[in-house]
């Protein structure tokens, strides 16, 4: 299946599959407790590969096994740095369950690993109601108190530094590009979604929040979730917090099977959500939200809204057109977003638009105009809900629109795109600064506090752009209360024309030119980087080693 899907909103599976291969997000995180002895985050070696960390309950060895590595790091890497105090760990997922190392016990799941035990979707699955109870603590809103109470904010005044990353585990398959990253929603782990359509948890390293950035090694997923054939989008419950175990879980789409949702604690389908098409026929969702409380599930299909309520899984559904006699919102529903003030929820559509609607009924209340010049892929409110920030696929710019002003575009950020998958952009908590990287590898950071407020639409420069893969950099997340940046990289590759000849007199150094770049820019990779203050000698190095690119 090409990347470069067709435009048109075509109906049915194999339209589905046409619009939507590209179009798969991002990965997420839990991170291990140092200090606890309930949860042990070793690190064990497997037939020679490099050591995986595993997430397990182990009341017989309290210690973190130190089998540290040197960090991988390129040529453009900023030097190490001396950070500021300390950060304590958020609060983690604790013996609350007792994982059990004998099989066939139903009662007590396994826990998180490492191990090959990717859960394949589809037979036997009993689609139980989810619990969606909102048990939540002061400790489970990390954003208000991170850190244990210090919260350290983003800097960009000079370049992020890379703190470790997972390379290894996309290696074994050719072409295994990843297709985006996300934080969870208490910031204890990172989600990717790759090319061979599995879902990978990492932990955020426990080093990190003692600042033993020498001790880091290569991450490793402590749990893998395949589905059966391509992912088309993925989000996390957004109430999710680790101490309540209950509230762990994330749900996928992916051609040809129902919505499958999957425990973040052991890997396994919780329920399915099964949409019919006109012919009674299960049809893939495009596009999956979750409702800012959780207790609705957002599906977009072509022309239309499909909502699941979280605790009646199954096939019972509200349809909610976008197109009613030829007039609205056409094409396939492509990525969703829910304003953070109002009952409003934005749909961004393969025929390059995005409209505005209720959430109450689905009524279309707004329909921006046709700006982009590719299907959207991608959008996102400001904090505020004033602003509503799009990009598309093939199309070099990202829009801000006002939202009080539905149709005028305040300031528009221009990146590099030019491939058919989604290429993420985030804000961070704030609304301050939006990242976006693109299909050079280059991550761009922009303020947008500096934008003109006369009423004159402009191009916003960006404040600071770095080299952050060799590969396309479709995927960026921001950690909701850490300056913690996650980026995922690659990209479907073609072989050049003259790949299988051999050289020739007149390919000369053409040739050579053309296959050298296609081979130094695959890199499949999932990275995490550090991007608040650094110490004063760091800051230095930095200036000399940072891969800092030239506007």
């Amino acid at each position: 299946m090409s990347d470069s899907a067709g435009e048109g909103g075509s109906g049915g599976v194999t339209g589905a599959g046409q619009e939507a291969e590209t179009d798969t997000e991002p990965p997420h995180q839990v991170p291990p407790l140092p200090e606890e002895n309930t949860l042990d985050t070793g690190r064990t070696s497997e037939g020679g590969e490099p050591s995986a960390k595993r997430s397990r309950m182990n009341e017989g060895e309290p210690g973190l096994e130190q089998t540290a590595k040197p960090m991988k790091m390129d040529d453009n890497t900023p030097a190490q740095a001396a950070p500021p105090a300390p950060l304590s760990p958020p609060a983690q997922r604790t013996g609350e369950q007792t994982h059990s190392e004998e099989e066939g016990q139903e009662e007590v799941p396994k826990s998180r690993t490492g191990e090959e035990n990717c859960h394949q979707n589809g037979d036997g699955v009993h689609d139980a109601p989810l619990d969606n109870e909102e048990t939540k603590t002061e400790e489970d809103s990390p954003a208000d108190s991170p850190g244990g109470g210090q919260h350290l904010g983003l800097d960009f005044t000079q370049n992020p530094q890379l703190l470790t990353g997972s390379w290894t585990e996309f290696a074994t398959i050719p072409e295994n590009y990843l297709k985006g990253c996300k934080w969870a929603p208490d910031g204890s782990c990172i989600l990717s979604n790759s090319a061979d359509n599995v879902l990978r948890v990492y932990n955020l390293p426990p080093e990190i929040y003692s600042y033993n950035w020498d001790l880091l090694p290569e991450m490793s997923p402590v749990l893998r979730m395949a589905e059966g054939d391509t992912i088309y989008d993925y989000c996390w419950y957004p109430k999710m917090n680790s101490l309540d175990p209950d509230t762990c879980f994330l749900a996928s789409s992916s051609r040809d099977n129902p919505v499958h949702v999957w425990d973040a604690f052991y890997g396994e389908v919780r329920a399915s959500f099964r949409p019919y098409n006109h012919l009674d026929e299960l049809t893939a969702a495009h596009s999956l939200c979750f409702s800012p409380d959780g207790t609705q599930l957002y599906c977009g299909f072509d022309k239309t809204v499909r909502v699941f309520y979280t605790d009646r899984p199954g096939r019972d559904c509200e349809e909610r057109p976008t197109t009613v006699k030829k007039q609205g919102q056409s094409g396939i529903i492509s990525c969703f977003g829910f304003s953070p003030c109002q009952s409003v929820y934005a749909c961004g559509s393969y025929s390059r638009c995005a409209g505005l609607y209720s959430c109450q009924d689905g009524t279309l209340l707004a329909l921006l105009p046709t700006r982009h010049h590719g299907g959207l892929t991608h959008l996102l409110f400001s904090p505020n809900g004033n602003y509503l920030y799009t990009g598309g696929r093939k199309d070099p710019e990202i829009l801000c629109w006002d939202l009080r002003e539905p149709g005028k575009v305040v300031f528009s950020l221009k990146r590099n795109v030019a491939t058919n998958q989604r290429i993420y952009f985030d804000l961070d908590q704030s609304g301050r600064y939006l990242l976006s990287g693109d299909t050079e590898g280059v991550v761009s950071v922009w303020d947008t506090l500096t934008a003109s407020t006369d009423g004159e639409e402009e191009l916003l420069q960006p404040q600071l752009r770095f080299k952050a893969h060799w590969d396309c950099t479709n995927g960026i997340s921001i950690h909701p209360f850490m300056p913690l940046l996650a980026t995922s990289s690659g990209q479907r590759q073609f072989p050049w024309p003259g790949d299988s000849e051999g050289d020739s007199a007149s390919d000369g150094e053409g040739g050579e030119a053309v296959m050298s770049p296609q081979e130094t820019r695959q890199d499949n990779t999932l990275s995490l980087w550090w991007a608040g203050p650094l110490g004063p000698a760091a800051g230095e190095g930095q200036e000399q080693s940072g891969a800092e690119v030239e506007a």
